[in-house]
């Protein structure tokens, strides 16, 4: 009987320890912030528990000679130093373990890189003006960011490689530089598809929205779930991540009813070690459905 009973609390505890590993490797939720005055301060975005990663929304402008400029819609002027006091609010997410990143691009800057020193010097701004380094005209204020987001979805596809190569190079003088990338599902991504195959992406979010070749039809998974299958075995990164919009009206197709998130889709991807969660665009359309709330235990 003593045998027995040593025998069960040996499986007890070898259940507790599997239970326990298994919610560490749960997917997170990463979230859009930046381009809508009417979601919230990022201190309120962090202080919802829903998100474990912010994307600050966006860098629109930099590169080929262009002075860099932050588009903060609606939240703060950054081209009169007015984004400055968002570093208090940076601070606090950090606090709370949420990381903030800083995106660059997005669906309507005016950005490239024109050479390799180009993404050197593209580099070397992100570094002093938003990360570890030093400048006197810090957009978002003393606060040190914990990476950077290539949201690119325009220009060519020149020397992104190179501009991750020169960031992920400042990650030896101490904190790590995390990068991310949200290319689109199509595979390889058009803009960055040469750049993820550098190894140096933490995380990427492939946005399964506004392309139908590659996303959820109603009831039909098939496609999004084939395209999932060439982003997780093609691109050498920690994770991947199922990037979603988080209501019907936040992209032109692709929203996923949570239901259907829940019963198909999830389960079709959640298999892989690659897995990360989910990402959503943006707070302000997740403000307006729920949308993280209601999949948080699911992912």
């Amino acid at each position: 009987m003593a045998f027995q009973s040593f025998i069960s609390v040996s499986t007890f505890l070898s259940l507790v320890i599997l239970v326990l590993a298994t919610g560490s490797n749960a997917g997170k939720i990463i979230i859009y912030w930046g381009q809508n005055g009417n979601e919230g301060t990022l201190a309120e975005t962090c202080a919802t528990g829903n998100y474990d990663l912010v994307n600050i929304a966006f860098l629109p402008t930099f590169g080929g000679g262009r002075t860099p400029m932050m588009d903060l819609s609606g939240h703060c002027d950054a081209y009169s130093n007015g984004c400055t006091s968002l570093s208090s609010d940076i601070k606090s997410c950090q606090a709370k373990g949420i990381k903030v990143l800083l995106s660059i691009g997005g669906g309507a800057g005016s950005y490239s890189l024109s050479s390799s020193d180009d993404a050197k010097q593209v580099a070397n701004y992100l570094w002093n003006n938003f990360l570890g380094g030093n400048s006197s005209s810090r957009p978002l204020g003393p606060a040190v960011l914990d990476g950077i987001d290539f949201d690119i979805e325009g220009g060519t596809d020149q020397y992104w490689g190179d501009l991750a190569k020169y960031l992920s190079g400042y990650s030896k003088r101490g904190k790590k530089v995390y990068l991310t990338a949200a290319p689109q599902c199509p595979f390889p991504d058009a803009w960055i598809g040469n750049a993820l195959k550098t190894g140096l992406f933490d995380y990427v979010w492939v946005q399964f929205y506004n392309n139908p070749p590659c996303q959820y039809a109603s009831g039909d998974v098939a496609d999004l779930e084939n395209a999932w299958k060439q982003w997780v075995s093609d691109i050498p990164a920690t994770k991947i991540f199922l990037g979603l919009p988080a209501s019907s009206q936040a992209a032109g197709s692709g929203f996923i009813p949570v239901g259907d998130l829940i019963s198909k889709v999830l389960p079709a991807i959640k298999g892989s070690a690659k897995y990360g969660g989910v990402m959503l665009w943006s707070k302000y359309y997740d403000d307006q459905t729920g949308y993280s709330t209601s999949i948080k235990s699911h992912v």
